[in-house]
């Protein structure tokens, strides 16, 4: 995965920095680039003499964020990088004339580092940062373009750090735990949940102003591991918005995330990477003449593992929630055929038939046979985020799927009760109005196909 636009925005506005080549280190590597989320640490304020620690600072890093949930389940989606940026002294700079605090709160000092970061920044003094964001990308575009989220490790035992298109943390006693939160920010558009100022107050994942329960955007938790709707502050605007939970990484360090945000995470991670890694066979790799022919998924599974799939061969379920199967003579016809896989993630972090966004993963297969055997095998990999809203809805329902290569899109109503109430089609790519006014009360299922293949079945309610 790679942010490239970011970089060339960074080029357009800024212009263009030399970068040197670095050494990179692999801190954990769980697959190839382009199939995971690259997490990649940043020297700044080490000497050359100290790449050592740095390296054991980015691998202690390493190995804390992925005890926590939800990176502690989704482990195996991320690659940990280190690019060893030598800056020619220690540490970092401290103006020493931060507003927030009564200065100096450690010496103040000018420090001759790679990427200038500073305490003090806009005078918070906790807020370690630097606006030198073109050093910043041309770096990573030497020595790794394929990063997904870059971190500034900051060589400095006094606290601080800061959210932004890169995360920075110092290295002192609460490093890691400052890291994690900024990345909260940095790669998961996740707020504060300490009040963050009136200018930076903004509806958000885990930020709103919404006070009804049933409205609300986390409402499928209300209720459940103390999430509620609690407001920021008692007088002032601080009064008008309102988090999630009392107790979350985005407002205590050293706490777990709330629901909410778990959630969130994984949203952000499944719209980056898909579970699917690979298959076979694919397009004409082989000609089989013998059976059986064996199709497999290998996919990047969750720990414990919660992806769920379903396969079916010419619109009938064939399989369920495996990784292969072998398709035998009298499975198929004459003619065309066609065996697909449908992936999803079923973890309990994720309250899907509420959830606005769900993300849906295929293989399809057309396996052509004749007399003779079969003569071609043609595969296409396709991912699909299909959005379904207001839920609850009184007389419209909003459908939205989009896909690169979605064709003949319709969607089924369907009672509890299995009849088939309303059946129309749908665009890609456009916000879909589904009449439900006629409808009565109750609950009902959104059933969404491609080419005949179900993607997803999901639970609505008619008020």
């Amino acid at each position: 995965m790679k942010y490239c636009l970011l970089y060339a925005l960074c080029l357009l506005n800024i212009g263009f920095v030399n970068a040197q080549i670095f050494d990179v280190d692999t801190i954990k590597q769980s697959g190839d680039n382009d199939k995971r989320i690259n997490l990649v640490l940043l020297s700044e304020g080490y000497q050359t003499n100290e790449f050592s620690k740095f390296i054991a600072d980015a691998t202690n890093f390493s190995n804390e964020i992925f005890t926590q949930p939800p990176f502690k389940e989704y482990a195996n989606y991320f690659n940990v990088y280190a690019v060893k940026v030598p800056s020619n002294e220690s540490g970092t700079d401290h103006p020493a004339n931060a507003t927030d605090v009564t200065e100096p709160v450690f010496p103040a000092a000018t420090k001759d580092t790679y990427f200038n970061t500073s305490f003090d920044t806009s005078g918070f003094h906790r807020l370690l940062y630097t606006y030198n964001s073109s050093i910043v990308y041309n770096v990573l575009a030497k020595n790794f373009p394929e990063y997904d989220q870059p971190i500034i490790l900051v060589n400095s035992p006094e606290y601080g750090g800061a959210g932004g298109p890169y995360a920075v943390s110092s290295t002192g006693s609460s490093a890691n735990e400052i890291i994690i939160h900024e990345l909260g920010h940095s790669l998961f558009n996740l707020r504060d949940e300490y009040y963050p100022g009136d200018i930076h107050a903004f509806e958000a994942i885990n930020m709103t102003q919404e006070t009804n329960t049933n409205l609300v955007k986390w409402k499928n938790w209300i209720g459940t591991n103390n999430i509620g709707i609690y407001p920021y502050g008692t007088t002032g605007v601080a009064a008008t918005w309102n988090r999630p939970h009392q107790s979350c990484k985005m407002r205590y360090l050293g706490v777990p995330f709330c629901s909410v945000c778990k959630e969130g995470i994984i949203e952000k991670i499944h719209s980056l990477v898909g579970p699917i890694d690979s298959y076979l066979p694919v397009s004409n790799s082989v000609t089989p003449t013998a059976f059986p022919i064996d199709f497999q998924l290998n996919l990047i599974k969750p720990i414990p593992n919660t992806l769920k799939s379903t396969w079916t061969l010419n619109a009938s379920n064939y399989e369920n929630d495996v990784d292969a199967v072998s398709i035998i003579e009298t499975d198929l016809n004459t003619g065309t055929n066609n065996l697909t896989v449908v992936v999803h993630d079923d973890s309990p972090m994720l309250r899907i038939d509420n959830h606005e966004t769900t993300h849906i993963y295929t293989v399809a297969w057309t396996i052509t046979k004749s007399a003779l055997g079969v003569d071609a095998i043609i595969s296409k990999e396709n991912n699909f985020n299909i959005s379904l809203f207001p839920n609850p809805s009184n007389h419209i329902l909003n459908l939205k799927v989009e896909s690169k290569n979605a064709a003949n899109l319709k969607v089924d109503i369907i009672s509890l009760d299995g009849k088939k109430l309303k059946s129309t089609k749908i665009s890609n790519y456009k916000n879909n109005e589904v009449d439900i006014s006629r409808l009565s009360q109750g609950m009902y299922l959104v059933n969404v196909y491609s080419n005949n293949m179900l993607l997803t079945s999901k639970r609505f309610v008619k008020n």
